[in-house]
């Protein structure tokens, strides 16, 4: 099986299990912030699952003035903006847990 891979620099690659993580992403249509986001966590070898927040009362009502909303394993981890720094070393402490 291929492990992904997330940069630690551009030039040095820090195997990490991205695989294996649980990772949501809270979205609308239409919000190029979200865009960005799924770019982002895919970029870095995460496949998310989108779940549209206008589809369901309940979470329009929770996240509707701050998605994209990132969660990871459970755990909100990034609103309105995925910190690609923090990101990184997320995935870093990951792989070494």
């Amino acid at each position: 099986m291929k492990k992904n891979t997330v940069m630690e620099s551009h030039t040095t690659p820090t195997p990490v299990r991205c695989d294996q993580m649980n990772v949501t992403l809270y979205t609308r249509e239409g919000c190029h912030l979200c865009d960005d986001a799924n770019a982002l966590l895919c970029a870095h070898g995460l496949s998310p699952r989108k779940v549209d927040i206008d589809e369901n009362e309940q979470l329009r009502n929770k996240f509707d003035t701050c998605v994209p909303v990132v969660e990871i394993d459970g755990k909100i981890r990034f609103r309105g903006k995925v910190d690609p720094i923090l990101l990184k070393r997320l995935l870093i402490a990951e792989s070494n847990a």
